[in-house]
């Protein structure tokens, strides 16, 4: 993949007078030229609202913005591309579940099932539709190796089970969800599954049919594309049912006074003008990565991780929050280094040109379940290369220094 940096051109930079060894992929990713070329050509060449114009300018912004929902259904395996609504990322996408769906159909006593180790964007809207609703949240925690223990799985699933969402892979430890036996206990009581793959869909392939759930929420910027869009997949049947969570333009067949009629999906769940740009940055962020093949993605994830581990596990001090079995696991890794708070050790870090996030990262029931303040975080992507880690690593040991831990 070292062939690949070259597209770019961020990671030319020099940080505090050293290379950029850019570790922060699963807050954002880096953009490669051909992202940034083709949102510059949308403004420069057909800049224009969609659906709503006879003129050549709307036609052509409107191919492309569908062009684009097209490119990302096929790359998750969605059957229809009507199935893929565009939201601003996998926040808005889960709230618009949360909103559309739970708010409707939970009642006093429902179940929703979730897990200690889910990001902000998965606790936060269930929490605001149990106090509306009466339902009841409910949580699987981990076992020793960072994973979900699903010891107490059955003793939750019955006929008040109605919501399950999980993330398809921790935003903190890296580990991966148990999406396949969640989706198997939710079809023995009917309850839906939404998989908050905003950390999975960037690194492993994914095929939508084949995971079985309800919905599959992600994120532009974490798969090289744009900040400010993402993508909701549903299964028809459930986005047909399902009520808008916003009104407003576009999303409407007929409005009357004090009525209204919604658009077909998935356009009734896009009020308002869409995020055309970011969906055409979107779209070429997916021809790339097809370019490049998932697969390669993930074999070049498991490689570098790998290494990540080795030369972590020789660092004197340091504390893994996370397991370390690659099988398990993807790429994003968690660490303690000795008493030195996180942001100090970033810190350093930084003055060294490494950049990593120090932090709760949005998880802070995760962070009091391990019981640790939080964490400093590095996290790989496709442009990510040995020498990054190795910078890394040295970084670590001057810290340790400075710190007095030698």
């Amino acid at each position: 993949m070292d062939h690949l940096r070259a597209d770019f051109p961020i990671l030319e930079r020099k940080v505090n007078g050293k290379r950029l060894a850019y570790l922060d992929s699963s807050a954002t990713t880096q953009k490669p030229n051909q992202v940034i070329d083709a949102i510059g050509d949308y403004y420069r060449r057909y800049n224009s609202n969609v659906h709503r114009g006879a003129h050549t300018l709307a036609d052509e912004a409107t191919t492309a913005y569908e062009g684009a929902r097209t490119k990302v259904a096929e790359f998750i395996g969605a059957s229809s591309s009507d199935e893929l609504v565009f939201t601003r990322g996998t926040t808005s996408s889960i709230n618009m579940i949360a909103y559309g769906w739970g708010l409707n159909r939970l009642h006093p006593g429902d179940r929703i099932l979730l897990t200690v180790m889910e990001h902000h964007a998965n606790v936060v809207p269930w929490q605001l539709i149990a106090k509306h609703t009466g339902a009841e949240l409910v949580y699987l925690e981990l076992t020793d190796d960072f994973r979900v223990d699903l010891s107490t799985l059955d003793s939750v699933v019955d006929e008040r089970l109605k919501i399950i969402s999980v993330s398809g892979m921790s935003n903190v430890t890296g580990a991966f969800g148990p999406v396949a036996e969640l989706v198997e206990a939710a079809r023995r009581v009917g309850a839906i599954v939404i998989v908050d793959a905003a950390q999975s869909v960037p690194h492993l392939p994914t095929d939508v049919t084949a995971i079985g759930a309800d919905f599959l929420a992600f994120s532009a910027h974490k798969m090289l594309g744009p900040t400010g869009i993402g993508a909701l997949w549903g299964r028809r049947e459930i986005l047909e049912k399902m009520e808008p969570a916003e009104g407003g333009g576009e999303m409407i067949t007929d409005v009357r006074l004090y009525e209204s009629k919604w658009a077909p999906i998935p356009h009734k769940f896009e009020a308002g003008t869409p995020p055309i740009a970011q969906a055409v940055g979107f779209g070429a962020a997916v021809d790339y990565l097809d370019k490049v093949g998932m697969s390669e993605v993930r074999k070049h994830e498991i490689e570098i991780t790998q290494y990540a581990l080795d030369r972590l596990a020789d660092v004197p001090d340091l504390t893994l929050v996370g397991p370390t079995d690659i099988a398990v696991r993807g790429g994003t890794v968690s660490f303690e280094l000795g008493d030195v708070h996180p942001h100090d050790v970033a810190t350093i870090l930084d003055q060294e040109g490494v950049a990593v996030r120090a932090g709760h990262h949005c998880a802070k029931p995760l962070m009091r379940y391990l019981d640790v303040p939080a964490t400093a975080r590095a996290s790989f992507y496709l442009y990510t290369v040995k020498e990054d880690i190795d910078q890394m690593v040295a970084g670590l040991h001057r810290a340790r220094e400075i710190f007095g831990l030698v």
